[in-house]
């Protein structure tokens, strides 16, 4: 008999119209790092919610040690030495780390709260397990991967001994992620069980012991990952074979589409996050923007978009000067963005998807007469966009939040590119998604820059701007310092311009 620390045998979890979970097996061994392989809306997900008593599943049973347990709420879930980390992060941004870690567990002195205790507490954990996390540092002024530990830490500080990591490294830089894998393994050695969701196949390569995939709501099957390969496992996953790297001819740059002039902008903090910057993008390219995270891409997109107030310079679009105009005149002027946070910037949620399909364009004779709406045409588009972009949705007057991931980034791409802009800004267009999903996306893109259009590709992902981009564009402290053929360099020498090493030699010279 296996030692397992989880069985989860023959669970069945539905929902109105649509069975999540059809009778899947998981079972995970004490010490192990387990990964969760699925498409988006695989039902992962629901499975790890299931576990974490969030939901009740239909069928089935739950195990924890050899013994059967009923998960009825997460505070027996916490009590059985179950933790998760969810996706979206569950932290009060007014709080500080230690705040956030002890609710409702605080140390008690009498009856107040012993906070120095808990700061205390909170700092030894974080010691031990090499977090490095400063306990007494707002959620607000710490990074996206230090508030990830403080969620790690959080389960910890509960007893877990089993912690479920959604996506965990969705929103993650290179260095954050290369950071997370040394946790993961402390925390393993220190005689933790994890649980992986992703899609990352690379990941599961490199820091996972065993794989479980699921496809659409069914277990496909569990297998070693030192017997596995990325291309075995993305098969198994879409139930297809899935190709890697992007076919496309050479590109035929014709005329400039976009022109960026001395661009200086700045933050909320009113701190220059772009400085002086120049780019051109012409008409037939993709133009790849290669960076870390927090080196001013976002303020730049931000910036052509009219988001964000320029301090100086002068943006051009096919030689109009669109640098102070209202984000309306810059969307009609010709110009799609799919934006970096599709929940904040993208969709409106509590929307469904046939009225997220038409957020750029429900004011127009097309959809609107005298004021009024018609929405016999909104959905008859909706549904024309649905099937031509593979949107898996119930229906169209589902709300986009209850989409995946995946499938809410498909109607944003065909939002806007039903619109025929002639700049197609796409600024992490495939954060989160599956190898499917990455795969139909970089099509588009290329289809855009084969019809003429220019595109504005800007993402963490390495890989990504090396495959889709015909010119890459490093920017590192708000300044592009370099510009590069993809086809002349690889992730090292990509990944040493990112740090800024071009301005070290440059410095040098001096």
């Amino acid at each position: 008999m296996e030692n397992y620390v989880i069985e989860m045998l023959n669970i069945r979890k539905e929902f109105p119209g649509i069975v999540a979970n059809d009778n899947i097996t998981l079972q995970v061994k004490k010490g192990e790092i387990h990964a969760l392989l699925g498409e988006n809306g695989a039902g992962k997900s629901t499975l790890m919610n299931v576990l974490f008593g969030l939901y009740q599943p239909e069928k089935g049973e739950i195990r924890v040690d050899g013994k059967q347990v009923e998960i009825n709420d997460p505070n027996v879930a916490n009590r059985l030495g179950i933790g998760m980390v969810h996706q979206h992060f569950m932290l009060i941004d007014t709080f500080t780390v230690a705040q956030n870690i002890v609710l409702g567990s605080e140390p008690k002195k009498g009856l107040k709260i012993d906070m120095k205790k808990a700061v205390r507490e909170v700092q030894e954990l974080s010691d031990r397990y090499g977090l490095q996390v400063d306990a007494t540092a707002k959620i607000s002024d710490i990074s996206v991967g230090m508030q990830q530990r403080v969620e790690i830490l959080k389960t910890l500080y509960r007893g877990a001994n089993v912690v479920i990591l959604d996506e965990p490294t969705a929103v993650l830089t290179p260095q954050e992620i290369k950071e997370l894998i040394v946790i993961l393994r402390t925390l393993v050695k220190e005689g933790k069980s994890i649980i992986l969701i992703t899609h990352k196949l690379k990941e599961i390569m490199e820091v996972c012991d065993r794989c479980t995939v699921i496809r659409k709501g069914q277990g496909i099957g569990t297998v070693e990952v030192s017997e596995t390969n990325p291309n075995d496992l993305a098969s198994l996953m879409v139930g297809r074979e899935i190709h890697f790297s992007t076919d496309k001819k050479a590109a035929e740059p014709k005329e400039t589409i976009l022109s960026i002039e001395g661009l200086t902008v700045q933050d909320s903090r009113h701190v220059d996050m772009v400085k002086s910057l120049d780019l051109d993008i012409r008409a037939g390219e993709i133009v790849g923007i290669a960076g870390v995270d927090g080196n001013g891409q976002t303020e730049l997109i931000e910036a052509i978009t009219g988001l964000r107030k320029k301090s100086a310079g002068k943006v051009t679009l096919k030689n109009q000067d669109i640098t102070n105009m209202p984000v309306r005149a810059i969307t009609e002027s010709g110009v799609g963005h799919i934006p970096q946070d599709r929940h904040k910037l993208g969709l409106v949620l509590d929307f469904s998807v046939g009225e997220n399909i038409v957020l750029q364009t429900y004011y127009k004779k097309t959809y609107a007469k005298g004021g009024i709406l018609s929405f016999k045409r909104i959905f008859d588009k909706a549904k024309a966009l649905i099937k031509e972009y593979d949107v898996r949705t119930p229906s169209h007057l589902t709300k986009a939040r209850a989409l995946s991931g995946g499938n809410q980034q498909k109607a944003i791409i065909g939002r806007e590119i039903d619109r025929n802009p002639d700049l197609l800004i796409a600024a992490q267009p495939t954060r989160g998604l599956d190898v499917g999903a990455i795969e139909f996306i970089h099509k588009r893109l290329i289809e855009q820059r084969d019809q003429g259009k220019a595109v504005l590709l800007v993402s963490f992902e390495l890989d990504e701007i090396l495959n889709v981009s015909d010119r890459i564009a490093v920017m590192f402290d708000g300044k592009i310092i370099a510009t590069v053929d993809p086809k002349e360099t690889n992730e090292q020498e990509l990944g040493l311009l990112m740090a800024g090493s071009k301005l070290e030699k440059e410095g040098a010279h001096n």
